[in-house]
C-alpha cells in the first residue's frame, strides 16, 4: 500500500467517527399538514394526529369563544385581526379553545404551529419561511410565563410589536396564561408608584410587565365555573361519550370528585367524566 493509499485510508476512517457526530440534515416541511411543532435544530415537524376539539364541545365560555372565533374568522379571510392572550384559571379551556379554532377553520387555510416556551427565542427564524405561504398560521404558546431576564420573553415582545422587520400578514400569535401579564408580580413592584394631579404613575418595573401583555391585541379572561356549569359539562362531556346515567346519581360524586381537587373546572369534569364511564364499565 502506497502513502497516498494510507492517507485515504485513515481519512475514511476518521469520516465515519465524525459522521454520527455531525447534526442530522433538516427535513423538508410537509406544507399538507394542519398543525406543526418547532424542533430544534430549527425546522417544522408535522403532527400527523393532531388533537382537534369541537368548539360544540365547549361550555361555559360561550363568551370567549365568540371572541375568538370572530377574530380567527377575520385572520383566515385577510382582514385585519389581533394577536390574543386567553389568561385565567387553570382548566377553563383556554389552549382546548385554541385547538377548537383550528378545527372550525382548517378548510379555510389556518394552520397552527406549536411553540414551546423555551423556543420562543426562534421566533425570527419561525416565522421567517411563512411570509410566501398561501396559508394562514396561529403560533400557539401554551402555559405562558416568563422571568424578567428570560430572552424568549425579548423575542416574542420584538415579534408582536417592535422588530426592525414587519411581523407577516399571514401569522398571528395565540398564547395561554394563567397571569394577565405574563410575568411575576412582586410587592415591591408597586413602591415606586406615585401620584401625580390625582393619577396613578406605576414604576418602571410595572410599566415593563405590562408592555408585553399590552401587545397582544385581543384579551380573553377565563374564570372559574360556578357549580351548576360543572355539573353541565359533567353531563354533556358523559353524553358525547354515549354513557348512560342517571344525574342524581352523577351529581353527588361529581361534586365530591371536584372539591377533593379543590377546583370546579372543565378539565376536572372531564376527568370525573372518564373515571365513572370507566368505573361503571367494569
Amino acid at each position: 500500500m502506497t502513502d497516498i493509499d494510507r492517507l485515504f485510508s485513515r481519512l475514511d476512517a476518521l469520516l465515519d467517527r465524525l459522521e454520527p457526530l455531525l447534526p442530522a440534515a433538516t427535513p423538508e416541511t410537509d406544507w399538507d399538514a394542519v398543525a406543526f411543532r418547532w424542533r430544534r435544530p430549527g425546522y417544522l415537524q408535522p403532527v400527523r394526529h393532531p388533537q382537534l376539539i369541537e368548539p360544540d364541545a365547549l361550555l361555559g365560555i360561550e363568551r370567549q369563544k365568540s371572541l375568538l372565533a370572530r377574530n380567527t374568522a377575520q385572520f383566515v379571510r385577510g382582514l385585519p385581526a389581533n394577536n390574543a392572550l386567553l389568561w385565567g384559571s387553570r382548566g377553563t379551556g383556554k389552549s382546548s379553545l385554541i385547538r377548537a379554532m383550528l378545527e372550525q377553520f382548517a378548510g379555510e387555510g389556518l394552520r397552527l404551529i406549536e411553540v414551546e416556551r423555551r423556543d420562543l427565542a426562534d421566533l425570527p427564524e419561525i416565522v421567517e419561511p411563512l411570509y410566501e405561504r398561501p396559508e394562514r398560521f396561529v403560533i400557539f404558546s401554551d402555559d405562558l410565563s416568563f422571568e424578567a431576564d428570560d430572552p424568549s420573553y425579548k423575542a416574542l415582545k420584538a415579534t408582536l410589536d417592535g422588530s426592525v422587520a414587519a411581523a407577516p400578514d399571514n401569522v398571528l400569535i395565540y398564547a395561554t396564561s394563567n397571569r394577565r401579564h405574563l410575568l411575576p408580580e412582586y410587592q415591591r413592584d408597586n413602591l415606586d408608584t406615585r401620584v401625580a394631579d390625582g393619577e396613578i404613575h406605576h414604576g418602571e418595573a410595572v410599566e415593563e410587565k405590562i408592555s408585553l401583555s399590552e401587545r397582544f391585541g385581543l384579551w380573553i379572561g377565563f374564570h372559574a365555573f360556578r357549580q351548576e356549569d360543572y355539573l353541565g359539562i359533567v353531563y354533556h362531556t358523559l353524553q358525547r361519550m354515549q354513557v348512560a346515567f342517571d344525574e342524581e346519581t352523577v351529581r353527588p360524586e361529581a361534586l365530591r370528585f371536584a372539591l377533593e381537587r379543590g377546583s370546579r373546572s372543565g378539565r376536572v369534569a372531564a376527568q370525573f367524566a372518564r373515571d365513572w364511564a370507566g368505573r361503571n364499565a367494569l
